[in-house]
C-alpha cells in the first residue's frame, strides 16, 4: 500500500486567535494522522497578500489541499476534527 504525500497550505492573517487556533488543530492532526507524509505550507496573509487572490480563497482562515486528489478549501479554525479528516480523506 503506497502512503500518499499531503500538500497543504493554511492561510492566516496574523496572530488572530482564530488563526492560531486554526494553525494548532491542523499541527495536531497532521502529527496525528499525517506523520511523515506531508508538507504543511503557513502562508501570513499580512505579508503575502496577493496569494488570497492566486487561491481564490473563501474566507480566512483557510486550509487548502493541494494533493493528493481533488484540491479542497476548509474555511473556519479547523476545530470540526470529523469535517477535516472528511475533507482530507482521512475519516
Amino acid at each position: 500500500m503506497v502512503e500518499l504525500e499531503y500538500e497543504l497550505h493554511l492561510f492566516v492573517v496574523g496572530s488572530t486567535a482564530k488563526s492560531l487556533r486554526a494553525l494548532a488543530n491542523i499541527q495536531r492532526i497532521c502529527a496525528h494522522y499525517l506523520s511523515g507524509r506531508h508538507t504543511l505550507d503557513v502562508v501570513d496573509l499580512n505579508e503575502h497578500p496577493e496569494r488570497a487572490g492566486q487561491e481564490g480563497l473563501l474566507g480566512i482562515p483557510c486550509l487548502v489541499k493541494k494533493r493528493p486528489g481533488l484540491v479542497r478549501q476548509l474555511v473556519g479554525d479547523l476545530s470540526d476534527q470529523e469535517r477535516v479528516l472528511k475533507a482530507l480523506s482521512l475519516e
